[in-house]
């Protein structure tokens, strides 16, 4: 089973994409702070890590960095509604990973999900 790492400060939104994800068949951990999952990230791999850019304590873009430092391999996709920050080359935002912009269908994420980790 995928196992995915999440980080999303709004509650609702964590609660609502951990579910889709999960009852799409992967295993999901969840947090509130991008730092939380950093130190998460450091005790065991994960195939994806889902974050959104905008958090408290650690902010998206450098979960980002610090989990590609930590795992290469890891895929990283983006959920904001503050896509053209993601895109900005000059924030050095892992090269691969994706952005899905807010708002979006729970459908489209567990989508982009499957095509990410069957890569």
């Amino acid at each position: 089973m995928n196992k995915i790492i999440l980080a999303e400060d709004d509650n609702d939104m964590r609660r609502f994409l951990a579910k889709a994800l999960e009852n799409a068949g992967y295993e999901v951990v969840s947090f509130d702070n991008g730092l939380s999952a950093y130190n998460r990230l450091r005790e065991e791999p994960f195939e994806l890590l889902l974050t959104d850019i905008v958090m408290p304590e650690m902010d998206g873009i450098e979960l980002a960095r610090r989990a590609a430092e930590l795992d290469p391999d890891i895929k990283i996709m983006f959920i904001t509604g503050f896509a053209a920050v993601a895109l900005n080359p000059d924030s050095n935002t892992p090269k691969e990973a994706k952005v899905l912009s807010k708002p979006f269908h729970l459908r489209d994420l567990v989508n982009e999900v499957q095509k990410m980790l069957a890569a």
